[in-house]
């Protein structure tokens, strides 16, 4: 039978009538990924990983490769202990490695986490504006999340009222992000320890993707982790690292913690290929890390020059800025991309949220931005932390 013989496809209505009724009508997450000159709307690293990383990579892999017809190392020794020694030297803080757990990716370490503490009848509770992720792992796995708020002024998560939330949640589980998504603000410990104390039985998680390009003084939360069980950290390798395209998050808890992850994790979950990576990119970290200060230099950057244009951007932690005073965000964003630039779009009105990228990319962002201005500045100062039916933070 020839293509043009076969008798057309249905138009899709089994499927759809199969799907589970919690996902019918949903929207896949999804940044936009087009093909313009300056890409600062995903906080991926703009620095190439360097030569000599990638030739290291490549002479271990070719090494390895050989091997590929046997299963990776199910419990990634290798990589546990090169996480101990990085954080050891980042944040000061020693850890076993029976502490740590790893996967392709923080969001499915985040996906273990809820698969073996959240489910049919059990509640997560997380902060608006924060990563879109949580809520959307949360409940595609039958998990019912609670949409917790932050002040609608300022973005900041106030401890009185974090407590109350908590309190009137009853979680299982608690996503706390610092630096936040998409503020970029950084928590302090006493609003995590109030938090620990309000929900008593929840696994709280501390998203900490951002966490090497926080401002001098800000504490990790690793530090708590001796002196509280239910306390999960959880970072990654996409952004420092420069290796969004590789795949790696990690987690740091309580032993008996990590060893329940086991329960959910498919076997072998992490490839020969991607321990690799990792390993020798941990073996790389001082050169792979190099750009953190530059990186945050243009972050500070685009805060002072955006707030001079007569915008509002949120003094951040992280590799990116949210601004406001916006008159409407959807129709600057659009601006920016005719221009050449791609920012996000992140569902707050009148914001916009913009990578820190290499200083050519900032000039060329800011140059787009004065171009733009005046006629998109909002006439009536406002913030809301409200999300616009449909978007994405």
């Amino acid at each position: 039978m020839t293509a043009d013989e076969r008798a057309p496809l249905a138009d899709g209505e089994q499927v759809r009538a199969a799907l589970r009724p919690d996902l019918r009508g949903r929207t896949a997450y999804g940044a936009p990924q087009l093909d313009v000159a300056v890409q600062l709307n995903t906080n991926e690293s703009s620095y190439p990983v360097p030569p000599e990383v990638v030739a290291d990579v490549l002479d271990r892999l070719g090494r390895d490769l050989v091997g590929l017809n046997r299963y990776p190392d199910r419990e990634f020794t290798g990589l546990r202990q090169a996480l101990v020694d990085y954080l050891a030297l980042q944040s000061g803080v020693s850890l076993r490695p029976e502490q740590l757990w790893a996967g392709n990716g923080s969001n499915e370490v985040l996906q273990h986490l809820v698969q073996a503490f959240g489910g049919q009848g059990r509640t997560a509770l997380g902060f608006t504006p924060a990563y879109s992720m949580h809520p959307i792992i949360v409940e595609t796995l039958g998990t019912r999340w609670v949409d917790g708020q932050r002040d609608a002024q300022t973005f900041d998560l106030e401890i009185g009222s974090a407590v109350e939330q908590a309190r009137a949640a009853d979680p299982d589980l608690v996503f706390l992000c610092s630096p936040n998504n998409p503020t970029g603000t950084a928590l302090p410990f006493e609003s995590i320890e109030a938090v620990l104390a309000a929900a008593p039985r929840a696994i709280v998680v501390v998203d900490e993707a951002y966490a090497e390009f926080a401002r001098p003084g800000t504490p990790s939360a690793l530090e708590l982790l001796e002196d509280h069980e239910r306390l999960v950290v959880t970072r990654t390798m996409s952004k420092a690292f420069t290796l969004a395209g590789a795949r790696l998050g990690y987690l740091a808890a309580h032993p008996a913690l990590v060893d329940a992850l086991r329960l959910v994790r498919l076997p072998y979950h992490l490839s020969t290929p991607t321990q690799t990576i990792a390993e020798v990119s941990l073996a790389h970290a001082e050169q792979l890390l190099s750009t953190v200060e530059a990186i945050k230099g243009q972050r500070d950057r685009l805060v002072t020059e955006l707030a001079a244009m007569g915008l509002r951007p949120v003094p951040s932690d992280a590799n990116f800025v949210l601004f406001g005073g916006l008159a409407d965000a959807p129709t600057t964003w659009q601006a920016l991309l005719e221009a050449g630039i791609l920012v996000r779009d992140v569902g707050i009105p009148h914001h916009l949220r913009v990578t820190a990228g290499t200083p050519e990319e900032a000039t060329a962002f800011l140059t787009a931005m004065a171009e733009l201005l005046p006629e998109h500045l909002q006439s009536q100062p406002h913030r809301s932390t409200a999300p616009r039916q449909g978007a994405t933070t």
